[in-house]
């Protein structure tokens, strides 16, 4: 039985992530009383008695807790941005690489990818990696996602019956190309610059399509772009369960990808669209899912040496 605190249980992904696990047996959720939310003494001793702290806080919040353990046998899993790139911390997204999930099952500090950046990364980290498309190549992304992602305010602002007229329609925002997530992004992927990035919030509540677009005259490459991206994608995630390329040139679309496809679930499918001019890789998941909740608990059954599906809807 592993105890596991989750700082932050009353926020979107928290609440996700209490959901999947107060349905196991192998799991004893330890909870603050209500009366407790604010007491950091109290705090402080749930996190230092679990086998397992997620926190799922802003970014301030998050290092404040870090700082709060001394029991060095207890193991963080972190869902804020704080972390992300810090020297020490495992970045959460164990299909990266064979050493990536390797270092899961021994860390004790895991930083969980960001929605925008799961979708980013998966689609550009083995590109570069493989060496197909170089790390200086001008990158762009656009990635469409349900309200959610914005957490209890842009919740309430998006289900309030007096809500503006805005939010009938997508939004896009980060205008000054100043997101949080670009910095992980560029980092984790190994690019030589931060790629322009339009992320665009829209009228429900949880899924995400992230499109990266390639020009293939700026690509040296002899023989078809798009197969050998396909290739690429196909060795890299196809062993993972929780990775779906089985339809990678998206013959079951009919013409539509829709971002709120894998809402509710914790797996990701890749795409690879377009054609010899000009294609669009894409990765559709839930922002909740794969890019937030899900990822967390897939990295934390991997570190308790459990499979990693343990607990999740793919």
């Amino acid at each position: 039985m592993f105890n596991v605190f989750i700082d932050g249980s009353s926020g979107t992904t928290g609440l996700r992530i209490y959901d999947r696990l107060k349905k196991r047996n192998d799991i004893n959720i330890i909870s603050l009383e209500k009366d407790m939310m604010k007491d950091p003494v109290r705090k402080k001793e749930c996190l230092n008695s679990c086998d397992y702290a997620v926190l799922c806080l802003p970014d301030a919040a998050a290092v404040e807790s870090v700082g709060m353990i001394e029991n060095p046998d207890v193991k963080v899993i972190d869902t804020s941005t704080a972390h992300r790139t810090e020297k020490g911390w495992v970045y959460g997204f164990p299909e990266l690489s064979e050493e990536t999930y390797e270092k899961l099952k021994t860390t004790k500090r895991v930083a969980v990818a960001g929605c925008h950046a799961s979708g980013f990364i998966s689609l550009v980290y083995p590109l570069v990696e493989s060496g197909i498309l170089p790390n200086d190549y001008p990158f762009t992304c656009c990635s469409l996602t349900g309200y959610s992602g914005g957490g209890k305010t842009m919740i309430s602002e998006y289900t309030d019956s007096d809500r503006n007229a805005g939010y009938d329609s997508p939004g896009i925002y980060a205008l000054s190309q100043e997101h949080k997530h670009l910095k992980e992004m560029t980092a984790i992927s190994k690019l030589k610059n931060m790629p322009v990035f339009v992320p665009v919030v829209s009228d429900f509540y949880s899924g995400m399509a992230v499109t990266v677009p390639i020009i293939t005259d700026l690509v040296e490459h002899t023989g078809s772009l798009k197969t050998a991206i396909a290739d690429i994608y196909a060795d890299k995630y196809g062993k993972h369960p929780l990775m779906d390329v089985k339809d990678i040139y998206g013959s079951d679309l009919n013409g539509f990808i829709y971002s709120n496809s894998m809402a509710g679930r914790d797996s990701m499918k890749i795409y690879v669209m377009g054609n010899e001019d000009r294609l669009l890789l894409v990765s559709v998941f839930d922002n909740l899912g794969k890019g937030a909740s899900g990822s967390a608990i897939q990295c934390m059954n991997i570190m308790m040496g459990l499979d990693e599906t343990e607990g999740l809807n793919i």
